[in-house]
Parts: structure tokens; sequence; C-alpha cells
């Protein structure tokens, strides 16, 4: 079977769901995560993901901040959330798929908004920044995030941090910046460790090249420099690395009308 899925933060699904409906009827990937859907559950505009045909929905959802949400064509066999620094802040929700799907061998998917961390790199003068770190410890930390052996698990979002030197436009100039500290790089590096996942983009691009996902608001064009950092992130297990067989970036979303900072990453996997 061919699962194509597809990770974006779309800051706030209400504001943008006529750009959600354009990405889906074009790209038509099975499953679609989002993150910042800035909408508590029962405002979740449900109806018009089943008329595109997402019938099958995992909310974990707040009013103003954060959320995360799975809309996905096959349906669920179960739907989980896990909490982080003892906050409730929707930050995550994960789901499984089989044999209602018509998937022979359990796949697990989790979906991540991990804290931006503010403005100052100083866990000691910046709350945010502290509460990034100790989020990203959780993270690595977490059991159910350390797939082994045969485990067939997924892992998107938006991550918040930009590991590698190539993931930024200009590494020297934003290393002290939220997003790209060595503080944070590491941490992210030691979750992806512990977790024995595969970074689907690093894997089947060259470090070498320059990937991005985000590109500021503050910026009045966006292309111009091309000042962007790669945010959003697929990693999946070591029993999914050879299923892989697909992996887009839509850069172009980032220019739609009132678009998202973030654009959709989408992988395609033969499960």
């Amino acid at each position: 079977m061919r699962l194509s899925l597809t990770t974006w933060n779309i800051n706030s699904v209400r504001l943008r769901i006529d750009l959600v409906a354009k990405f889906l009827k074009s790209a038509r990937p099975e499953v679609l995560c989002l993150q910042e859907t800035k909408c508590i559950d029962d405002a979740f505009p449900l109806k018009r993901f089943k008329r595109l045909g997402y019938e099958h929905v995992a909310l974990n959802g707040q009013k103003g901040y954060h959320g995360v949400a799975i809309v996905s064509k096959i349906p669920f066999e179960s739907k989980d959330i896990r909490t982080f620094c003892d906050k409730v802040d929707s930050r995550h929700i994960s789901v499984s798929f089989g044999e209602k799907a018509g998937i022979a061998e359990p796949l697990v998917l989790h979906n991540f908004y991990v804290p931006a961390g503010g403005d100052i790199p100083d866990p000691a003068l910046n709350e945010k920044f502290d509460h990034k770190l100790r989020f990203l410890d959780e993270m690595t930390a977490c059991e159910p995030l350390h797939p082994r052996g045969e485990d067939r698990h997924i892992l998107v979002g938006d991550l918040n941090v930009a590991p590698h030197e190539n993931d930024v436009w200009s590494h020297k100039q934003l290393l002290k910046v939220v997003s790209h500290t060595p503080v944070e790089t590491e941490k992210l590096k030691a979750a992806l460790a512990a977790g024995e996942w595969v970074d689907v983009a690093r894997e089947r691009i060259p470090m070498s090249e320059k990937v991005y996902t985000w590109w500021s608001y503050r910026s009045a064009d966006w292309t111009i420099g091309d000042r962007g950092r790669r945010l959003d992130h697929i990693w999946v297990s070591r029993a999914l690395k050879d299923a892989v067989s697909d992996f887009r970036i839509l850069r172009d979303a980032r220019s739609w009308e009132r678009p998202s900072d973030h654009v959709p990453v989408t992988v395609t996997l033969e499960v």
C-alpha cells in the first residue's frame, strides 16, 4: 500500500482552511498532520475536511495557541495524547493504523509541535526557552519514542529546531538565534539518536544542500535572500527507512495568499 503523509504548521486552521483545501485537492495525501491549529476541538472545521474526503480526525486543540491534529482518508486503530513538562498545552497527538486501514503490520504516527522558545537563547532569562529545552529532553527520554527492531513508527511536526548548518540560510549568523543554537541542535539530535530515527530530508538530500521549510513573516518578500530555516521534520523508524519512495517540500505554498510561514512537507511510503 502506498501511503502519502504531509506535515504542515498551518498557523490557524480556520483562518487558512481554504489554503488547506487547495493543497489537499492538489496533493491528495492519505494523511495530513497539522500544527498550530489554534482552535478548540469543537471549533475545528470537521465538515470541510469530511467534504474533502478526510473523515477520520484526531484532535488535541486549545483556544488561541498551539494545537495539533491528524486528518486522514484511512481509519485509525487508536489515538493517544501525551503531555510534556507537566503542561496541558496541546503539543502532541498520535494515532496507529492497522487492519481497518488495510495495513497488515501496525504503523504508529506521532505529530508534534515543539515550543518555539521565544527570542532570548538563555534558559535563566527566558522561561520559554527553558521550556523548549526541557521539552526536547523529555522527547529524548520518552520510551514510546524509541522504536526498535521491526517497529514501524513515524514522527512528524514542527520541531522548531534547524539542526544542521545547511538547515538555515546562515549558520554563522544564526548560532545565537533561537532554533539554531548549539544547545537546541544537540538536544534535537539526541532525540533523533535515542529513537534510532531516520531524518528523511537529510537521508534523501545531501548535507551540502540548503533545505528550508519556514520563512519569517518579518521579511516583506520571503524570496529575497531566501532566508529560510528547516523547522518541519519527518522522521521514520529504521524498519521504515527502505519504505520511503518520495519526499517533497512545497516551497510555492509560501507565496499563496495569506500563507502560513511554514510550507507542507510530504513523504510517501510503501507500507
